[in-house]
């Protein structure tokens, strides 16, 4: 079968290679994938900036129909339409982390497209309790995205106390940010989103799902436009999701004190940010990565409620042989998201 691999460390070295299909072991199902995202993951994996074990075929965000069960799986049946958390695919089960729920922290942990082999090809086997059935009426496209939906799930829902009533700022709007718009319009918060010059048509679909307001950084002051749009007060929670150093710093600034303050993107590098800031506006401050297997659970809620649908966030749809298009497509900002498929 065909597959988008990184065939060698290094930067670069990433092809479309023939790899065996695997076999489907007794404790194990069988998926055919439908569509793959591509993620920052994936970019950082082909520039060797995030640990990979290559030979590897890349591709995490994923969903797909089951084709095939081993024989001693008994809760997972052929045709059933599934989304799968690939971060588990290998875990000790063991540790601290295991045991509450918080697998991401595991050391042994290796996740399906850069530790193990992932779903840009056709197919992949996994362990029945990595699959989330994907509820009626719900799209195998959408569902792909149930990866990056969940972390945002954690962060806005889970970990981040954010009431209707109150004003929040996201901060970078790319696929995260505006899954964190979507998730925080539905709830009633008044959202305001901010975005850098390149960012002109994500900063567009923001006010399309429903955000308040829109502030192009490089055309105003970003702690200034907050408190224009917030009557002078700022903001009461802020999400960065844009991992850069100005956004971390106009986020700060832009709250109010008291405010909260949560880290979604990976900034991949030190920054310097006026930590007295911290001291002198009383601000709470953390991080959310990824999800634990509850937050999955929550995400199937979500989309089996309806209120929610991830297809306006869908720019194009590539076969994996194009892979290099939809790289470029999300490093220049010229799409939203970017869906591959096998062939």
């Amino acid at each position: 079968m065909k597959a988008l691999v990184k065939y060698a460390p290094g930067n670069g070295n990433l092809d479309i290679l023939d790899m065996p299909e695997p076999s489907c072991g007794d404790d194990q199902v069988k998926v055919e994938v439908a569509f793959c995202g591509v993620c920052g993951t994936d970019i950082h994996v082909m520039h060797d900036t995030f640990r990979n074990y290559p030979p590897v075929i890349l591709g995490h965000e994923f969903s797909g129909t089951v084709v095939e069960t081993g024989r001693n799986v008994k809760d997972a049946k052929t045709g059933e339409r599934v989304a799968v958390l690939g971060a588990t695919a290998v875990t000790c089960g063991q540790c601290e982390y295991c045991r509450s729920g918080y697998f991401i922290f595991c050391r042994n942990r290796r996740g399906m497209g850069h530790g193990v082999n992932g779903a840009f090809t056709r197919y992949v086997t996994v362990r029945p309790d990595q699959l989330y059935r994907v509820p009626e009426g719900f799209s195998l496209a959408e569902a792909s995205i149930s990866e990056p939906f969940a972390a945002v799930v954690q962060a806005v829902t889970e970990l981040t106390p954010v009431r209707i009533g109150e004003t929040a700022l996201v901060s970078g709007p790319g696929p995260i940010g505006l899954l964190a718009v979507k998730l925080l319009v539905a709830e009633g918060i008044k959202t305001i989103v901010a975005g850098a010059p390149g960012d002109g048509e994500r900063l567009d679909a923001a006010k399309r799902f429903g955000a308040a307001a829109i502030i192009n950084v490089g055309e105003r002051n970003l702690a200034e436009a907050v408190r224009e749009e917030t009557g002078g007060a700022g903001a009461d929670v802020a999400f960065e999701c844009a991992g850069h150093p100005g956004s971390v710093r106009g986020c700060l600034e832009a709250l109010r004190p008291m405010g909260r303050y949560t880290q979604i993107a990976i900034c991949g590098r030190d920054i310097e940010f006026p930590i007295d800031l911290l001291f002198y506006k009383q601000l709470r401050l953390q991080g959310s990565i990824t999800y634990t297997a509850k937050t999955w659970d929550r995400v199937m809620k979500i989309y089996a409620q309806g209120r929610i649908r991830l297809d306006d966030l869908i720019s194009v749809k590539l076969p994996i042989t194009e892979w290099r298009e939809g790289f470029d497509l999300c490093m220049d900002k010229k799409a939203l998201k970017v869906l591959m498929h096998p062939v």
